[in-house]
């Protein structure tokens, strides 16, 4: 992608994510993103073919950068000594699910809840076998790892849930500590 299409597509995401803070996804339409990321109906088009491709090309985007194996400093935090630490990789995560908490409370109440959900699952379930549970000396062998991996990412979506609902009062360290305390007997 040359820099004029990732100008236009970071414009475009930016223009969804504005939306997003002040409207119900399923009340932003394709125009009204058209508007304000001051673009054409037609370039548009040539990046999404429709507002749920861009709410999945989102999601893509956001889950690439938190899910990554390399954690870096950014404004909130700093997790570039981590080395994969479970728990730091855990707090990474609900950093960023704290800093767009916006875009993520207007994504989970829309009727496309369901396909956010399903991304950050799968990112979940790669990040629970690849840091969770690789090279641990599992306790509970009778529980097959495919439902371990499952029951694990079931239990991290619903805590996101439940800390959203609640205002966020817990900071993302205190909830990874929540969280570790109810898997980690499990494992």
């Amino acid at each position: 992608m040359d820099r004029r299409q990732q100008k236009t597509r970071e414009a475009i995401f930016e223009a969804f994510s504005k939306l997003l803070s002040s409207k119900s996804y399923t009340k932003i339409t394709v125009q009204e993103i058209i508007d304000e990321a001051n673009i054409g109906r037609s370039t548009f088009y040539s990046h999404f073919e429709t507002k749920d491709d861009l709410l999945r090309e989102m999601c893509t985007d956001l889950f690439d950068h938190i899910f990554s194996d390399r954690l870096d400093t950014e404004g909130t935090h700093d997790f570039s000594i981590a080395d994969g630490n479970p728990n730091s990789m855990i707090t990474h995560i609900l950093y960023h699910l704290r800093d767009n908490k916006k875009n993520i409370i207007g994504i989970l109440t829309c009727e496309s809840g369901e396909l956010f959900l399903r991304f950050f699952k799968q990112y979940l379930n790669e990040l629970i076998i690849q840091h969770l549970l690789k090279d641990v000396e599992r306790k509970n062998t009778d529980v097959p790892d495919d439902f371990l991996v499952h029951h694990i990412s079931g239990s991290f979506v619903e805590m996101v849930q439940w800390w959203l609902k609640n205002n966020m009062k817990q900071s993302p360290e205190e909830l990874a500590e929540y969280f570790s305390s109810v898997i980690i007997p499990i494992i």
